[in-house]
């Protein structure tokens, strides 16, 4: 018998790739906004009594990372009130929540990967709503499975590599930051990660995903550019040149340092850590072979 999964957030790049890669084992439920808005308590706990799932995968978040800095309401009822309202709920029918979270609850000084237990502190309105939003459904729902991950792109969805691919296509020239550290992270491998957690009911608590090793946004540019032109998605040269992030402003201050440490994560979920270029070209094959997914 399949169980029963509740996905918010559809239509979005994770839900999309949580959608393609489910195991038969699951029958899910995609709900986007309009559908359900988890700010809407009562709302949220009749779709769910609705619905009766057994699991209930929160996709949904507000993400504009620098819009966050001026529309700081928004970005909590979408990452602290929603998830409060999602862990009340599932506490009350009985049913299991995943949560997906960030890096950006980190203020980037560390020099060395960040365990889920390193202290938080975010520099910015979205990373503290998305904090805030990990604390409300740990206080609701201390069962819940919190997984943290980062610089998140697919064929779905507004990303960066998308944007790179459109810019490399159009300029000559591209500046792009190169100190500002972290680690891509391609979310069918991510959606991959939580049906594997989906399947491990005894697992709780914060956990963080992303793909194996290390870059610069300047780093990533520069794979993408050659992956892409590989993958015949490019064709003409372009010059990629590292700046700095004083040369590139914006409202909200990023983490200079964004690498998660995924060692657990690999060991509880027995997945073999794949390298982020790798995954890179995995998602570039899709793109070219594919309608493009520009949704």
């Amino acid at each position: 018998m399949q169980e029963k999964v509740v996905i918010t957030g559809a239509g979005g790049q994770l839900a999309s790739e949580l959608l393609r890669y489910a195991d038969r084992a699951f029958c899910c439920v995609p709900l986007e906004r309009a559908q359900l808005d988890i700010g809407d308590a009562r709302a949220l706990s009749d779709r769910l009594q609705q619905h009766a799932p057994r699991l209930v995968i929160n996709a949904a978040a507000y993400t504009a990372v620098d819009a966050a800095e001026t529309d700081a309401d928004a970005a909590r009822r979408a990452n602290e009130l929603g998830p409060a309202n999602l862990a009340r709920a599932c506490r009350q029918q009985g049913i299991r929540l995943m949560h997906v979270s960030t890096d950006f609850v980190f203020d980037g000084l560390a020099s060395r990967p960040y365990a889920a237990s390193a202290p938080t502190a975010p520099l910015g309105e979205y990373g503290r709503s998305k904090l805030a939003g990990e604390i409300a459904v740990r206080e609701a729902l201390p069962d819940a499975l919190i997984v943290r991950t980062g610089w998140v792109y697919s064929m779905f969805g507004n990303n960066f590599v998308k944007t790179m691919l459109r810019l490399m296509a159009q300029r000559d020239e591209l500046a792009v930051v190169a100190d500002q550290v972290g680690t891509p992270t391609w979310a069918a491998g991510l959606a991959r990660a939580l049906w594997a957690a989906a399947a491990r009911p005894q697992l709780g608590g914060i956990y963080h995903w992303s793909d194996a090793g290390v870059c610069s946004w300047y780093d990533f540019a520069v794979a993408i550019y050659e992956e892409g032109c590989a993958a015949g998605l490019l064709q003409r040269p372009v010059r990629i040149r590292p700046i700095g992030s004083d040369e590139y402003p914006t409202a909200a201050r990023r983490p200079a340092y964004s690498v998660l440490d995924k060692t657990g994560t690999w060991r509880d979920l027995e997945l073999e850590p794949v390298h982020w270029r790798q995954q890179l070209r995995a998602m570039l094959a899709q793109y070219r072979d594919g309608s493009h997914a520009d949704v």
